[in-house]
């Protein structure tokens, strides 16, 4: 119980340090200190799978991207323009608006107990998940490879370009 609020605490924490942050870099190293969080979260519920696929595609190879595409805008406090306080105070009153929404739409959860006589503790495991993939979600699983096979060759055919010549 005591790291699953050390690990609930570091990750409201860094999550906040992402939106509070001015510096842009600042901000994506919080987002990765959260990914890193919510891993954690994800061993503790028996997730390994879910916990290394966290730290191995958001953790890393998304977030260094981010990193990449920061880094490669150069953004810092000078180029960025001044919002005006009208954007401000609309920003302000939807957040509230959604926060309202939220606490509506959550007020009469009632969360499940744990019952030792019905807990399978092979839920997360890596075996399970891939007879579940493969059995019952083969067709999303295969159409979602097309889709991304799909996206790599156009993004191909967008990247090697000719001089002169424009593909749209």
């Amino acid at each position: 119980m005591s790291l699953f609020l050390f690990l609930s605490f570091v990750a409201l924490l860094s999550a906040l340090g992402v939106v509070l942050t001015k510096n842009p870099v600042h901000s994506v190293l919080f987002l990765i200190l959260t990914f890193f969080t919510l891993s954690g979260h994800y061993l503790l519920l028996n997730a390994q799978f879910l916990a290394a696929v966290n730290i191995i595609v958001y953790a890393g190879a998304i977030m260094v991207l981010f990193l990449f595409v920061i880094m490669f805008l150069n953004l810092n406090e000078a180029t960025e323009p001044q919002k005006p306080l009208l954007a401000k105070v609309a920003a302000t009153i939807a957040g509230g608006m959604l926060l309202l929404v939220l606490v509506a739409a959550l007020r009469g959860v009632q969360p499940a107990g744990y019952n030792a006589a019905t807990f399978n503790s092979q839920v997360g495991m890596v075996d399970k998940l891939g007879l579940v993939l493969f059995q019952q979600y083969q067709l999303p699983f295969e159409l979602a490879s097309i889709l991304l096979l799909a996206a790599m060759v156009g993004s191909v055919m967008l990247g090697k370009r000719e001089t002169g010549e424009r593909n749209f």
